[in-house]
């Protein structure tokens, strides 16, 4: 398997999670990702709590060389390696790679083709000078109003700007390398954390200027339909439900051979969404009488939607992920042995491989040209 984009070189100045993310999709996709770090490290490395995966979890098929910028030799050999390069991203404050004379007007001034990712908080506009993270866009952006219940704002449960960010900038590096192909030039492209925010939200911005009504949060919000909801089942198992079309309405009442859904308040799919608040307990009370396994088969047999509600690392032994490919055997900092998350997405029936396990500090240093060269 020739991957998309391989024969393509990245160099990557990035930290934290919104860099790194697009680094490691333009690295599965096939392309020489080289991750320039500082002196001691990307701090990522070190991070506890919530922090500990990131540089494992978005390091993958990259190459790492240690070079320090602030000093002149340092930064001719990273100016070198640039020479070769096909795109350059980076993440970091706003004029922070100008001020190490690695400015993208100096880059492209050495190599024309070059393409250049700035993925920063905000694009330019009022904002872009302030510091941004995820919660910071989430909040600003309504995502964590609609998230958490009235009165209590919640930011989403995984980094989802700062990974959705990547991925834009990483649609916008193959954007300017399908148009260097036809003008021979590179060009600077950029990503905002609070316009990926932006986007995500966008259909609830329509929907109140659609109905002239202010939308609640979700966890207090009207349902579009009736049966959409989480139920417990008899042996104490949560159990997302969905039923969101009139054939599924009427598969879910066969399936469950109670007479009380027959009621005419029931009939359609507006008038379950209207009457949830009877709706919601007399299914639960339903579902409430059969196990787990049950309901699920139940669900499964009738093309139902339904899940249970797991947790994150319950996905190290799922099924589908396990028998799909759909997990790659990553090695640890330490040693061990940890199943991760592949691209969601083939190629001709075939996942994108790993190819390279997470670098250690600086072991691709021989990639750096000499300075003597620059």
């Amino acid at each position: 398997m020739r991957l998309p984009l391989a024969g393509v070189r990245v160099v990557e100045f990035s930290h934290m999670v919104m860099g790194p993310t697009c680094g490691l999709v333009l690295a599965d996709l096939g392309a020489e990702v080289i991750k320039v770090e500082p002196p001691g490290g990307d701090r990522t490395r070190s991070l506890t709590a919530n922090g500990a995966g990131f540089f494992a979890a978005l390091s993958r098929n990259k190459k790492s060389v240690v070079a320090d910028v602030d000093h002149p030799e340092g930064r001719a050999r990273v100016l070198k390696l640039i020479e070769t390069a096909d795109v350059v991203i980076e993440n970091f404050r706003p004029g922070a790679l100008a001020e190490k004379g690695l400015g993208f007007d100096v880059l492209r001034a050495r190599n024309p083709r070059l393409i250049c990712l700035s993925l920063k908080g905000f694009l330019p506009g009022p904002y872009e000078g302030r510091t941004a993270l995820d919660e910071v866009v989430q909040m600003m952006a309504g995502l964590a109003y609609m998230t958490g219940p009235p009165g209590r704002p919640l930011r989403a449960g995984a980094p989802v700007n700062d990974m959705m960010g990547g991925l834009f900038g990483a649609l916008a590096v193959l954007a300017a390398l399908r148009q260097r192909d036809a003008t021979g030039e590179g060009q600077v492209v950029q990503a905002g954390l609070f316009e990926t925010c932006a986007f995500l939200v966008s259909t609830t911005m329509l929907q109140q200027r659609i109905t002239g009504h202010d939308p609640e949060p979700m966890p207090a919000g009207r349902r579009s339909w009736g049966v959409y909801d989480i139920f417990t089942s008899a042996d104490g198992v949560q159990i997302f439900v969905g039923v969101v079309t009139e054939r599924q309405w009427a598969i879910f009442t066969r399936a469950l051979q109670a007479p009380e859904l027959a009621d005419p308040d029931f009939a359609t799919n507006n008038q379950r969404s209207a009457a949830r608040e009877r709706l919601i307990p007399l299914v639960q009370q339903i579902l409430g009488r059969l196990p787990a396994a049950e309901i699920e088969a139940l669900c499964d047999r009738a093309g139902l939607p339904f899940a249970r509600i797991n947790r994150p690392w319950d996905l190290f032994e799922d099924p589908h992920l396990l028998a799909s490919g759909g997990l790659l055997d990553l090695e640890l900092p330490d040693g061990r042995r940890a199943p991760v998350p592949a691209l969601p997405i083939l190629f001709d029936g075939q996942r994108l491989p790993l190819r390279l396990q997470p670098p250690a500090l600086g072991e691709h240093n021989a990639l750096l040209p000499p300075a003597n060269d620059a």
